[in-house]
């Protein structure tokens, strides 16, 4: 005779069963990926565009800034934000994607991008006359689906267009800050689908009489919230040859990562007119994993020697782009960056 199941287990049942059948009608109204089981989804390959710099690529913990998300990179004047943005579209492009630049600013420099890589006749660019157009002309070019990424420089100049047609003694509290948050609760469901990163590059400013750290974002909070990549660029060092500044060294800092661990950081050089040198970045990037030695001002891979000095080794790098490649795959083998993480901890272990 058949066990009879008792009022719980029958309850417990009729449960499941409505929940399966609500599954399948949202999963029939709304797509297959609508909703589902966690484990059902396995591991997730975030896809993503490099931004120029391997260390940063690393530091980002998934290759580069994740597709179908929003990006802020932030930081004081002239420390190197426009050019890694416009890194990340030279990436994109590299790649066969289209790119977008939003220049609010109105000062991009089309023969400095042509240097860091830009193809300038592939790339669209607006001058919006207001922050109310920019980010309409944004949303406009999202639902296209077509791009890859777009970049919107800067925060601090999507001024809304009560404030321009306004008298300079007006003030408008708070007018931008609600500006952005209307736009980015649209934009993130957008992108989510489309799969285009948004690259808002933002600027520092003061707060006076502020207890604690004093910096703050343009825009309000809503960009901190909606992005899932904030990267901090400042730079922490000249560059120098002789007595001529030829670049800066710039710091890099994860500050907010909803795809991999935050908090990570990567140096690199900025050099003027040409943009992050990659191949240095290679070079001392490969130094600190163990895939390029260094005895003295000499850098080797192997048996074979790069050159004396960093000039030198990029020189004989820039003429043997094999080698390039293989020094990239040794470095992003995850197993070469875990043998470091691991040393890096026995040794604080021990201090």
């Amino acid at each position: 005779m058949p066990k009879k199941l008792s009022k719980s287990s029958e309850a417990k049942d009729l449960k499941t069963k409505a929940l399966e059948e609500l599954v399948k009608d949202i999963q029939s109204r709304y797509g297959d990926g609508a909703i589902m089981k966690l484990g059902e989804v396995g591991k997730v390959d975030v896809d993503a565009i490099p931004t120029g710099s391997i260390s940063l690529d690393i530091a980002l913990g998934v290759g580069g800034v994740p597709k179908g998300r929003l990006i802020e990179v932030f930081g004081p004047e002239s420390s190197g934000k426009t050019t890694l943005a416009l890194h990340m579209v030279a990436q994109a492009q590299k790649r066969g994607g289209r790119a977008a630049f939003i220049d609010a600013e109105h000062g991009l420099d089309p023969e400095y991008a042509k240097k860091i890589g830009v193809r300038i006749d592939d790339l669209l660019i607006s001058q919006p006359d207001n922050g109310e157009q920019a980010l309409e002309i944004v949303e406009s070019l999202v639902k296209t689906g077509a791009l890859d990424i777009i970049v919107i420089d800067s925060v601090a100049a999507l001024t809304p267009q009560a404030e321009i047609e306004g008298a300079m003694a007006d003030q408008f509290i708070g007018l931008q800050a609600r500006l952005m948050s209307h736009a980015l609760r649209k934009l993130t469901a957008i992108v989510a689908k489309t799969k285009t990163v948004i690259v808002f590059i933002n600027q520092i400013r003061m707060q006076i009489g502020t207890y604690g750290n004093p910096e703050t974002t343009p825009g309000g909070k809503a960009l901190k919230f909606y992005s899932s990549v904030r990267i901090e660029v400042r730079r922490s060092a000249q560059i120098k040859k002789g007595d001529e500044i030829v670049g800066n060294r710039v710091k890099a800092k994860v500050v907010k990562n909803k795809v991999a661990a935050p908090f990570k950081t990567a140096e690199f050089d900025i050099m003027y007119n040409e943009g992050i040198s990659y191949l240095a970045d290679l070079i001392n990037t490969g130094v600190k994993y163990g895939i390029v030695s260094r005895a003295g001002a000499s850098y080797s891979f192997g048996p074979q020697k790069l050159g004396t000095g960093i000039e030198a080794s990029k020189t004989f790098l820039r003429e043997h782009p094999e080698i390039v490649k293989t020094i990239v795959e040794k470095i992003m083998e995850p197993g070469a960056r875990t043998r470091q993480a691991d040393l890096e901890t026995d040794l604080s272990e021990t201090e």
